[in-house]
């Protein structure tokens, strides 16, 4: 089952009297289960693909189909509605609400949907078992460690169980061994949970863990590469 079809995809910005091109006839698709990643430099447009994927940006030209919603042609009712029902975010600054508790920053997704208190409930501690932090549960951000509040914004992003998760630079403001936990912990949740991930980074440390790297450059796909996973 194919959760994203990229077809000939161009992105291009205005940029003083003319327009820069971010991304450059894209072609790309990706399946039910993946754990893959947008590779490359700064400014090889992996974060302006990520984005259209995410429908917080639209294509210039071509097509990115997201779980069979064409994200040029929805408006901004259906773009939330997508991204509100099937779609997960992880970035790289945690986006933590500080005078909120571990439980009220996960549950924050839940209130969008049509569910009751204990529905909720329920979802938020599987989310923080799922990250091992059911004993935060009454903790505020302040008072946890960088590691932690990133498990709490991957907890946040799983908690609706959502078809496809994207982190745009997810270790970036850790260090080796918190990045390497959070990778296993989400690597874990893909297995487990056969959610696909899609990540957007440079860090050697993520694309270690990927099974699938396609490489950008100048804003085209420079190599895609799948890797065995024993």
């Amino acid at each position: 089952m194919e959760i994203i079809q990229i077809s000939n995809l161009t992105k291009r910005f205005p940029m003083g009297k003319g327009e820069f091109t971010a991304l450059k006839r894209i072609d790309l698709t990706f399946g039910k289960g993946e754990f893959a990643g947008l590779v490359g430099p700064s400014g090889s447009g992996k974060t302006t693909l990520l984005n259209i994927v995410g429908s917080l940006d639209v294509p210039s030209e071509g097509e990115a189909l997201v779980l069979g919603n064409s994200i040029g042609k929805l408006n901004a009712k259906q773009a939330a509605k997508l991204r509100k029902e099937n779609l997960g975010f992880i970035f790289q600054s945690y986006n933590l609400l500080q005078v909120h508790t571990v439980f009220e920053n996960v549950e924050f997704p839940l209130l969008l949907l049509n569910l009751s208190a204990s529905e909720r409930k329920r979802m938020v501690m599987d989310a923080l078992e799922w990250v091992g932090l059911t004993d935060k549960v009454k903790s505020k951000p302040p008072q946890l460690s960088g590691g932690e509040c990133q498990r709490v914004a991957i907890a946040r992003a799983m908690v609706k169980r959502p078809s496809l998760v994207l982190a745009d630079e997810p270790t970036a403001n850790l260090d080796a061994a918190n990045s390497h936990n959070i990778l296993k912990t989400m690597e874990k949740l893909n297995r487990e949970l056969e959610t696909t991930f899609l990540f957007a980074t440079h860090d050697e440390k993520v694309i270690s863990y990927l099974h699938r790297k396609i490489y950008l450059l100048d804003g085209k796909v420079d190599k895609d590469e799948v890797v065995t996973v024993n």
